[in-house]
């Protein structure tokens, strides 16, 4: 999606209280600075960053390759325990893990409501030059499965097929990522 029907930039998405929301894309495409900047403080806002970044501060200087089994974890005890809530959750995903949104799906249906999801479109170079700049990356094979899974999810949005179990799906470029303002529940 590169905007309104109209030409003009979509700047907020809304969404009924108490949804799930999983945003996903390439690793460095710009999921966690999204969630950031646009999702409510009120919102429950899970993402797999937040807590790698908590482990690093606590951690010895260890390779994340140690510690990410971890790093895992501590984010799916953290989404079980928002998703208990009953509240409105956004979810960072990488796209790789089905199971993930099979999981949410499951929940949202459960307690009534529904499963959107944002897909970032970015390029592989952008995103590889957003793994850069913020000093950390995967490895050359992590990134190609993340690639395969995501390509194919665009591919699917691009083809109007939503991933089963959601309820709606928006598909952003970078364009649009840096137009929407926020993304609102109620």
């Amino acid at each position: 999606m590169r905007g309104g029907g109209d030409g003009a930039a979509v700047t907020e998405l809304r969404y009924p209280a108490g949804d799930l929301l999983v945003v996903s894309g390439l690793p460095g495409g710009g999921k966690s600075t999204l969630m950031r900047r646009v999702v409510p403080a009120a919102v429950h806002r899970v993402d797999s960053q937040d807590v790698r970044e908590r482990f690093e501060r606590r951690s010895l200087p260890l390779p994340y390759a140690v510690y990410r089994p971890f790093v895992r974890l501590a984010h799916y005890a953290a989404l079980r325990r928002a998703l208990r809530s009953g509240d409105s959750v956004v979810v960072h995903d990488c796209g790789q893990w089905s199971w993930v949104r099979r999981w949410l799906a499951r929940d949202a249906r459960r307690r009534g409501g529904g499963l959107h999801l944002v897909v970032l479109a970015v390029d592989p170079p952008t995103a590889l030059a957003g793994q850069r700049a913020r000093g950390r990356g995967v490895s050359v094979r992590s990134f190609a499965r993340h690639r395969r899974a995501t390509s194919r999810l665009v591919a699917a949005l691009t083809a109007g097929d939503h991933p089963a179990g959601t309820t709606s799906a928006v598909l952003l470029d970078r364009e649009a990522a840096d137009a929407l303002r926020a993304i609102h529940f109620g």
